[in-house]
């Protein structure tokens, strides 16, 4: 009876902290809401520029958020490239290869990588540009591709570790089904891990795409500022959605440009939704083709 009780306040402590975040995150999305659609339209995004002229001939958008907007999709897609093939990579190594030692070294070293504060590694790339100015490289400078760099160092970890622990929960029975088919190590990662470690893997790399596109702290020291336009190259310095809201927020001189920070915030959300959601659609699809085979 007492074991019931206690499983009975278990069960209701469960749901009230379910209630509780849809409550809080319905306060959330009706605040921002509330506070920025009215600003939603055309020239939130474009100002006074001919929106044909914007997107398809690189016409300058300086009262608009049209450059936040660009910049922050190429610098979410250049981290992704940059981090997602070692980060998988490294994690299948530490789950399938590793020896006992390498596993525990790698873990004490990712877990460590994985406290690294965001302002750390955003000086990290600050002083690496000013080594390569007094060193090797005269003309180094900050940018998107610096940016991306330190933010695919930063998230490494998410990726390695679902990725082993994807691996690491797969029922042993499926490798030894793997050794009695006759599959040597790689065609049993290829054929039957990755399938059933795909969920995992894809989890992690929804976790980058939100950590990315939110982060403002390292971007501040490695390339981003406040009016730069449409980046010219990886190079270059470039506009972020984040950094964008920052300096509404610090700077504002009336109600009109703090509601369109308001209506910026709710951009950034509806972006991070839209790519997280391409990437489950991407893990759908080819969890279908891994399993065809």
């Amino acid at each position: 009876m007492k074991n019931r009780a206690h499983l009975t306040i278990f069960h209701y402590s469960c749901s009230l902290a379910v209630i509780l975040l849809m409550v809080v995150m319905a306060l959330l999305l009706g605040f921002l809401v509330k506070h920025g659609i009215a600003n939603l339209n055309l020239a939130l995004f474009f100002g006074n520029t001919n929106i044909v002229a914007a997107i398809f001939h690189g016409t300058p958008v300086w009262d608009g958020i049209w450059p936040a907007v660009v910049g922050t999709f190429s610098l979410v897609l250049l981290s992704l490239l940059l981090a997602v093939v070692p980060g998988i990579g490294c994690g299948i190594f530490l789950a399938e290869y590793a020896s006992p030692k390498a596993k525990s070294l790698g873990g004490s070293i990712i877990d460590t990588l994985a406290g690294t504060p965001s302002i750390v590694m955003g000086l990290f790339g600050f002083s690496l540009i000013l080594m390569l100015r007094h060193t090797i490289w005269p003309q180094a400078n900050t940018g998107l591709l610096l940016a991306a760099i330190c933010l695919a160092i930063l998230v490494l970890p998410v990726l390695i570790i679902n990725t082993r622990e994807a691996f690491e929960s797969i029922p042993k029975d499926i490798r030894i089904t793997a050794a009695t088919l006759g599959f040597t190590k790689a065609q049993c990662i290829r054929h039957l891990l990755l399938p059933s470690a795909s969920k995992g893997i894809f989890g992690g790399v929804v976790l980058t795409i939100g950590r990315i596109t939110e982060d403002t702290a390292v971007i501040m020291l490695t390339g981003v500022v406040a009016n730069s336009g449409l980046p010219a190259g990886l190079g270059s310095k470039f506009e972020a959605l984040p950094f964008k809201i920052y300096v509404t927020a610090a700077e504002y001189q009336s109600e009109l440009e703090l509601a369109q920070g308001f209506s910026t915030a709710l951009i950034l959300l509806c972006i991070a939704a839209v790519i997280m959601l391409s990437a489950k659609y991407i893990e759908k699809t080819y969890k279908q083709r891994w399993q065809r085979g």
